[in-house]
């Protein structure tokens, strides 16, 4: 198959069979075949202009590299009006929200500032940028009230770089040199990703006392007092010294205890010494059952606690080692990681659907089996994504939500955003704000947020999408099916991609479903009677997505 396949007409044929979109059906939820939105709160939606510029932070910067006004109270908003249940999405994984260093870094380019959440001054508060407590508190409920799942993501390698306003952390706590060459595993974990981002000591166990500069700051705010309590009481009861990585862990937990956080993505993973991420885990999952037993009408079901992990170039075909240099390789998922991001997609996204989709299967049912992994054709920090002028839309959409696996959308996928900023060099030129007035007034722009809605309704209602077996039925027109079978859960499904749109087409269905039974095709809403071990829907549609109710 290639791209022609998806053309705009082709996919209009559909989309003109199609009535209003409701609300996704949702079926057994698993992190396999889950559909995660990475909202990056500051460019998203601002619900509260007030909160856009505190700490004396100012508008004037870098391109795209100051705080544009995003906010917390701004997904929460978008989760309300029903944007992501109609998307099909049942995780949201937000940007970090912790207070952020307060001034700026110029790198010769202008003024930057932390506006993505990677540059932490003090974990335990929420930073005033992106609102206040009480916010994120609804932000969590109000997804969960909405079945819908939250991811934080977490920062363990680094603090914010040192600026005028924002002192350096003692060596105890942070090395200052060297830059990480990757040569192997010091190269790679004791060192500096940049210059000036002092990088934490995850590997001493040495006992260090509170950073003077935190101790002043939580004086002032009136809340030294029950902070350092709340530290005494976590190394009592854990045992374990007062080494930097477990201050950390204590106060990752501790969003999770509080805000009920339904799992971590974990940020430059390959930088951190492994057993910090396997000991994060453990204090995450407890605070995450304490926080289930006391909000039993809150919590979306018996889940353990989820853990995804960014370790920079790891694709799916490495299966369960990665090779961190000098001949070491590493298995993450021995050390609390769930799921591990799918570097290679945008990449292998090249190759047609049935050579994507059958390798995939392969190897999450063979080397992979038990284990899982995130796809993605963009993010917040890869400059090289598969389609990053917006071309290919509707195939972006079509080959990253049909494929076996989870499935991360960037925000504005789903509206073809550009990922093209001229004037944002670097990674900011990935950051621009949300393009809701194309959403509302560009008809090209609402077709292709159809099309993204249909995928992601079917693959949420449908757990044999990302987690099913995969198995080609013909080759043209091309037509698969997937399949899951567990103790609890049955599912099939059978997807036909690349019809011309012009007259309606028999569809081999036998052996998925039986003769005079009713199936649904899930893009265009039609239903229809198998017969003769085929399906014929009375409308040609460019695509269907077949299965029951």
């Amino acid at each position: 198959m290639t791209s022609k396949h998806f053309l705009n007409a082709a996919v209009a044929c559909g989309l003109a069979l199609a009535s209003a979109l409701p609300a996704a059906a949702q079926a057994p939820f698993s992190w396999n075949n889950a559909t995660i939105y990475l909202a990056f709160t500051d460019r998203f939606n601002n619900a509260d202009p007030s909160n856009d510029f505190p700490y004396g932070r100012k508008a004037k910067g870098a391109p795209l590299r100051s705080f544009a006004g995003g906010d917390l109270a701004g997904i929460s908003a978008k989760i309300k009006d029903g944007y992501f249940s109609r998307l099909g999405v049942d995780a949201i994984w937000i940007t970090p929200p912790v207070e952020q260093i307060h001034g700026a870094l110029d790198d010769g380019r202008g003024d930057m500032y932390g506006f993505h959440g990677y540059w932490a001054k003090d974990f335990t508060s929420v930073d005033a940028n992106v609102g206040t407590a009480a916010e994120l508190h609804t932000l969590v409920d109000t997804a969960h009230a909405h079945g819908i799942r939250v991811l934080l993501d977490v920062v363990m390698n680094q603090t914010g770089p040192v600026t005028a306003v924002d002192p350096v952390w003692p060596a105890e706590w942070v090395r200052t040199d060297p830059v990480c060459s990757y040569k192997d595993y010091r190269s790679t974990v004791e060192c500096m990703l940049v210059p000036n981002l002092p990088d934490f000591r995850t590997d001493s166990n040495t006992a260090v006392a509170l950073p003077p500069a935190l101790v002043q700051k939580w004086k002032a705010e009136g809340r030294y007092e029950r902070e350092t309590a709340e530290l005494d009481a976590f190394f009592a009861r854990t045992g374990y010294a007062r080494a930097p990585r477990y201050y950390l862990i204590k106060w990752h937990a501790d969003w999770v205890r509080k805000y009920g956080f339904d799992g971590f993505r974990a940020d430059t993973v390959k930088h951190v010494d492994p057993i910090a991420w396997k000991e994060l885990k453990r204090e995450a999952s407890t605070a995450y059952e304490e926080w289930k037993g006391a909000h039993p009408r809150q919590k979306l079901g018996d889940d353990k606690f989820y853990m995804m992990a960014e370790v920079y170039n790891y694709a799916i075909g490495h299966g369960q080692l990665f090779d961190i240099g000098g001949g070491m390789r590493i298995n993450y998922f021995d050390y609390g990681f769930d799921a591990l991001i799918n570097f290679s997609m945008k990449s292998d996204a090249r190759a047609d659907e049935e050579t994507l989709f059958s390798s995939y299967s392969a190897l999450l049912q063979g080397p992979l089996k038990g284990r899982g992994v995130v796809n993605y054709m963009s993010s917040h920090d890869d400059d090289s994504p598969f389609d990053p002028t917006r071309k290919r839309p509707f195939e972006t959409a079509t080959k990253l939500l049909l494929a076996p696996g989870a499935a991360q959308i960037y925000y504005g996928d789903e509206t073809a955003r550009s990922l093209v900023v001229a004037s944002a060099p670097g990674d900011a030129t990935l950051r621009s704000f949300m393009n809701w007035d194309a959403l509302a007034n560009d008809p090209e722009t609402k077709r292709i947020h159809q099309h993204w809605q249909r995928l992601g309704q079917f693959r949420r209602a449908h757990i044999a999408v990302g987690a099913g077996v995969h198995q080609m039925l013909q080759a043209s027109p091309y037509v698969f099916k997937r399949t899951f079978e567990s103790a609890e859960v049955s599912d099939r499904v059978v997807v036909a991609l690349g019809l011309s749109g012009d007259k309606p087409i028999a569809i081999p269905v036998g052996g998925v479903f039986r003769d005079g039974q009713v199936v649904k095709d899930w893009y265009s809403g039609q239903r229809a009677t198998v017969a003769g071990g085929k399906v014929v829907f009375a409308a040609a549609s460019a695509i269907l997505l077949i299965a029951q109710e």
